[in-house]
């Protein structure tokens, strides 16, 4: 598997965490894969072959070709059906609502068409990046589409902009009190805030941050035990680690040491 990641315009930094593409022939790809929620929506263009995705009650669906993948609050397995060419938009936490007049909300654990979002303009430009040569071509094309979005309305909440990054270097261990204090905006007036600019609640994103903090332990350290693990990562106690962690991979940490090829092809933590 090729794997290549890109920063950014500096003006749209602010909005677009990275680019990256993934590459891969059929037989070198796992042939179910799960992507693993972080917190950041993506606009993602199969150049290559089209990906199915398996529901929850064991049917699949072929995705769109060009589309973006709203916040994910549990596992979204999805498989090849043939070479992986993939251009991936990252974007921040907060960082898709200047581009979309949708609710940010509404476009939880789905897959939506560009042509959905964007009309017939981000048909056209799906199209165009799907035929383009290069990485750098693909990049030129977003950007500029990004920024005719961005010349329209771009608003930034910059209180869910800062809680944000308390998170983030937070490792998402702080509670929501906390947050609140530190904000100094009460809970309830962060929790809608949060809803309607990331489309989670304060409370989802911290998990979701702690859990990816947590994955890139295990990935990249060697870790004694899962207790410990555990502990050093706040969570309660091992039982409210596993479970967190389940509910977000689909499987137990142990599993995870058994079959790592269980996890994401498009795992990357927003740290």
């Amino acid at each position: 598997m090729k794997h290549q990641i890109f920063e950014p315009d500096p003006d749209l930094a602010a909005f677009v965490k990275c680019y990256w593409t993934l590459e891969s022939p059929k037989e070198k790809t796992p042939a179910r894969n799960t992507i693993v929620p972080d917190g950041c929506m993506k606009l993602i263009f199969h150049y290559g072959d089209e990906y199915q995705h398996y529901t929850s009650d064991g049917n699949s669906i072929m995705l769109p070709k060009c589309f973006l993948i709203g916040q994910l609050t549990q596992p979204y397995e999805v498989a090849p059906t043939g070479e992986t060419g993939t251009f991936f938009v990252c974007f921040y936490p907060d960082g898709f609502l200047p581009f979309t007049s949708l609710p940010i909300k509404e476009m939880e654990n789905t897959a939506i068409p560009l042509e959905q979002l964007f009309g017939k303009n981000g048909q056209e430009t799906g199209q165009q990046i799907l035929n383009a040569d290069s990485t750098s071509e693909r990049i030129h094309i977003i950007e500029h589409f990004l920024f005719n979005l961005l010349t329209e309305k771009a608003h930034v909440d910059y209180i869910v902009k800062s809680t944000v990054e308390t998170m983030l270097t937070a490792n998402g261990q702080l509670s929501v009190s906390e947050l609140s204090r530190q904000s100094q905006v009460n809970r309830r007036q962060l929790e809608r805030r949060f809803s309607s600019t990331i489309g989670l609640s304060p409370k989802q994103l911290s998990k979701t941050i702690r859990l990816q903090a947590t994955l890139k332990i295990l990935l990249t350290q060697e870790v004694t035990t899962l207790t410990g693990l555990a502990y050093e990562s706040r969570y309660y106690d091992q039982a409210h680690f596993i479970k967190d962690f389940k509910e977000f991979t689909g499987i137990t940490p142990k599993e995870f040491y058994g079959d790592q090829l269980k996890m994401s092809l498009i795992f990357d933590s927003i740290d």
